[in-house]
């Protein structure tokens, strides 16, 4: 069992930047494949980024490729995403999730556990 908590959203505006932590619970952090989902008001939620158990290799949607980076500490227990050059399209909640398959997943039904989400608004 993994809890998560994530952390750091908040308002900014275009142009600005956040950073999103995600504290794990458990002894297993770094069996898991982490990953940060979003879900903007009337669309599906949507990968954003993953990193391996290790974090030795990250994939990220095109949408942010070049703004946003994840990355992680297995012996902090930490997930986080670095968002810079912030657009009002990014605004959604943020989740952090956690996955146990072999391969890397892409798509929610993927992962095991998930966070409780946070708020990041961009205004114009």
């Amino acid at each position: 069992q993994v809890q998560l908590v994530e952390s750091g959203g908040g308002l900014v505006q275009t142009g600005g930047s956040l950073r999103l932590s995600c504290a794990a619970s458990g002894r297993t952090f770094s069996s898991y494949h982490m990953a940060w989902f979003r879900q903007a008001p009337g669309k599906d939620r949507e990968y954003v980024a993953v990193i391996t158990k290790s974090g030795a290799t990250i994939y990220s949607t095109d949408s942010v490729k070049g703004r946003f980076t994840i990355s992680r500490d297995n012996a902090k227990n930490t997930v986080w995403l670095q968002m810079n050059s912030l657009t009002p399209e990014d605004t959604a909640v943020y989740y952090c999730a956690a996955s146990r398959e072999t391969i890397v997943m892409v798509t929610a039904d993927g992962y095991d556990y998930w966070g409780q989400g946070t708020q990041v608004t961009v205004s114009s």
